[in-house]
């Protein structure tokens, strides 16, 4: 049985988690149906949004190549989240998601294709041809998610660029930076607790409430002990009124 480097977990709410982890096809897809077919028929083996967490310094870009397309073919909502790095061939499959999220600490690289190649000049001719029909099927990928010009990525790739998320985010790679939900949730409690709007609109509506519950005779007393008091009643839901708008 072939050496997998993914692997599928269903979630209790119906969604899937595939974990890309470590070199992409180790035993590589080149010239085997056999690791493609088994992909494909695992992911094809349920519905529903898929969530992707990729951690690989890359690997073969012919398998890579397949999983994109099989990640782009499929019918569900795609989430990658980078948790370490997604380099090399990796970071072509994490192009595939419908949303592409990166860790704060994680690393997205792009490079030139490599290989290996042992003849004589024409052979090295050949592969040198190879290589940059490798290399624009890769800015492919990279150009239907960034939107950059061929040129601009060609020359990325030759830089070897490496990416923290924020710059990914300003490239296009990413579209955003993995957040803990659990800080945002007592975040946004912090910050309704101390709402202006809010402390103002619940102080007018306890005093409504008490005045409504006053008997008439009692309220007109009230009405005019403060009218002759230095403090009237009137001038107070003013104030109120104006803190709240």
């Amino acid at each position: 049985m072939k050496k997998q480097f993914w692997n599928w977990v269903r979630n209790e709410d119906g969604t899937r988690t595939l974990t890309l982890n470590g070199t992409i096809a180790e035993e590589s897809w080149f010239e085997d149906d056999v690791t493609p077919r088994m992909f494909r028929d695992e992911l094809n083996a349920g519905a529903g949004d898929v969530v992707i967490w990729i951690n690989s310094p890359g690997g073969d870009c012919v398998a890579a190549s397949q999983i994109y397309t099989m990640l782009m073919d499929y019918k569900g909502h795609i989430t990658v989240k980078i948790d370490g790095i997604a380099a090399s061939a990796a970071s072509v499959i994490a192009m595939a998601g419908t949303e592409v999220l990166m860790a704060p600490t994680s690393l997205l690289m792009i490079h030139n294709p490599l290989t290996v190649a042992i003849g004589d000049s024409d052979e090295m001719q050949k592969a040198i041809a190879m290589l940059d029909e490798v290399k624009e099927s890769i800015i492919n990928a990279y150009e239907l998610k960034t939107g950059m010009s061929r040129a601009k990525l060609a020359h990325l790739m030759d830089a070897e660029t490496w990416m923290n998320a924020n710059k990914a985010i300003e490239l296009g790679f990413a579209d955003g930076v993995l957040e803990d939900e659990k800080k945002q949730a007592k975040h946004d409690d912090a910050v309704f607790s101390f709402s202006r709007r809010a402390v103002t609109n619940s102080l007018l509506n306890k005093v409504q409430r008490k005045q409504a519950s006053k008997p008439p005779a009692m309220e007109e007393a009230l009405v005019a002990q403060a009218t002759e008091s230095r403090y009237p009643v009137e001038p107070l839901y003013q104030r109120l009124s104006l803190i709240s708008h």
